[in-house]
């Protein structure tokens, strides 16, 4: 017995935020320093490092859960089940509901019990939590639904990624125009047979790491404000990632019993182009193979980083035919894998 994916759908916001969109911002280092070089520069070379030319934004009457909402939506529709008959509702995402133009964060209730609300599910052994497990949270919580599955527990699952960065991003930090807004969601089932979820690897870096991504202040030292932002060590969280994500990609897929040339797709979070590609052409020297040509599909230049979102809403993607140049097909063996605030790294390999 193992879990399948069923349904998938996503959430892309409309408002579409191209890299002139921060030309007026006043740009400042960790120390509160104003950057020297123009933001036309900054931006360019933003676009070097992390391939990202737009990003997108989720329109002001809108909050995570809302886009989540819509991504399940799509997922369920696509699934063709009765939402009363899920098991569990996952909800990842990191920062919950964060109104435009406000500050303060609002989880209570869980975004998954609010998802469950606004789908008019009346049964109450449909259980809906949350999980906050930086970027990588989606792919934990496909994992979770996955082991409920396997257990016994759950037979029907849906898992949502969803997150809104623009709205707790710091204007003053130029870090700020990585970050993107979406949702994505699967439907899970339990099923039988040879496709499904064939290995799985998890971890939580703390020891040294747990505030390479973290809450803090404004760069811009002359505001008062005690408003936190999310805040990255860019070049740590590179080389960390560098270091740790090929090597539980490898453990991943060598535990899942297949080959590395029979891999057919790497769906890796969305976070920077030149990352993603380093990730994956060390994770092939592992195995001493060249990178095969068109392994990995990128959407972060149009979408930006959405954190949890990235996975699902790629997946969802490539499976609805939307992606140029991507498929995914039958018996077809897919490794995905995160990175993220925590920090966390995890992996799974799934056969369609």
């Amino acid at each position: 017995m193992t879990s399948k994916i069923i349904g998938v759908g996503n959430y892309i916001p409309l408002e579409v935020i191209d890299n002139l969109f921060f030309n007026e911002n006043l740009f400042f280092d960790e120390n509160g320093k104003k950057l020297e070089q123009n933001n036309a520069i900054i931006a360019e070379k933003l676009k070097e490092i992390t391939g990202i030319e737009e990003r997108r934004y989720a329109s002001k009457e809108l909050v995570t859960s809302d886009l989540g909402l819509i991504a399940a939506k799509a997922a369920i529709k696509s699934s063709m089940i009765n939402p009363e008959t899920l098991d569990y509702i996952i909800f990842a995402h990191n920062f919950g509901d964060v109104p435009y133009g406000e500050t303060q964060s609002d989880a209570v209730p869980s975004l998954a019990s609010r998802v469950k609300h606004q789908l008019g599910i009346k049964n109450n052994y449909c259980v809906a939590y949350d999980v906050i497990f930086g970027c990588p949270g989606w792919i934990e919580g496909v994992i979770q639904a996955n082991a409920f599955i396997k257990a016994g527990i759950a037979k029907t699952c849906l898992v949502i990624g969803a997150e809104t960065l623009s709205r707790v991003s710091d204007i003053h930090d130029r870090d700020s125009m990585i970050y993107a807004d979406g949702a994505g969601a699967v439907v899970l089932q339990e099923a039988e047979g040879d496709s499904g979820i064939k290995s799985h690897v998890s971890a939580s870096h703390t020891f040294k790491e747990k505030d390479y991504l973290n809450f803090g202040r404004s760069y811009n030292l002359g505001n008062s404000s005690d408003t936190k932002f999310i805040k990255m060590t860019g070049r740590k969280i590179y080389e960390f990632a560098l270091l740790h994500v090929p090597e539980a990609m490898k453990k991943c897929l060598d535990e899942s019993g297949y080959k590395i040339n029979e891999l057919s797709k790497i769906i890796i979070h969305q976070a920077n182009e030149k990352m993603d590609e380093e990730i994956v052409k060390r994770f092939y020297k592992l195995y001493d193979t060249p990178v095969p040509k068109d392994i990995m599909p990128m959407i972060i230049s149009k979408f930006g980083n959405s954190s949890v979102a990235t996975v699902p809403t790629l997946l969802s993607m490539i499976l609805n035919n939307e992606l140029q140049d991507h498929n995914i097909k039958e018996n077809d063996i897919v490794l995905f894998a995160s990175v993220g605030a925590g920090m966390n790294i995890n992996a799974l390999v799934y056969k369609f």
